[in-house]
């Protein structure tokens, strides 16, 4: 048997632009994503701490060092630039890996 854990998260950013015409995901700075853990296309949640919406897209890495945050396609209606999110990740394990398990979790910008 295998159970879900937390694996990546992203949290205290905020949203730099929405683009409704793209087919969808979220783009997010390739330095935010490496240093998650979270990888190119890789399924992610999104949770906007400012309206409640919480939706399952995939990471597409922005340019590095731009700090960009970007709803595409139809999660661009989830969100307006300078919503706070959080970007997450999850994990498959065994029982085996469970013990040894740490996610790794980065802290952008903590702002109330």
């Amino acid at each position: 048997m295998v159970r879900i854990f937390l694996n990546g998260k992203i949290r205290d950013i905020r949203v730099t632009k929405t683009n409704l015409e793209y087919e969808g995901s979220i783009t997010v700075d390739e330095e935010y994503l490496e240093r998650a853990g979270i990888r190119p296309n890789e399924e992610v949640h999104v949770l906007n701490a400012d309206n409640g919406c919480r939706f399952i897209t995939y990471a597409i890495p922005g340019e590095r060092g731009s700090k960009a945050v970007e709803l595409n396609g139809p999660a661009a209606r989830l969100g307006m630039v300078g919503d706070r999110v959080m970007v997450l990740s999850y994990a498959l394990l065994t029982p085996e890996e469970i013990p040894g398990h740490t996610p790794r979790i980065l802290c952008v910008n903590p702002e109330p």
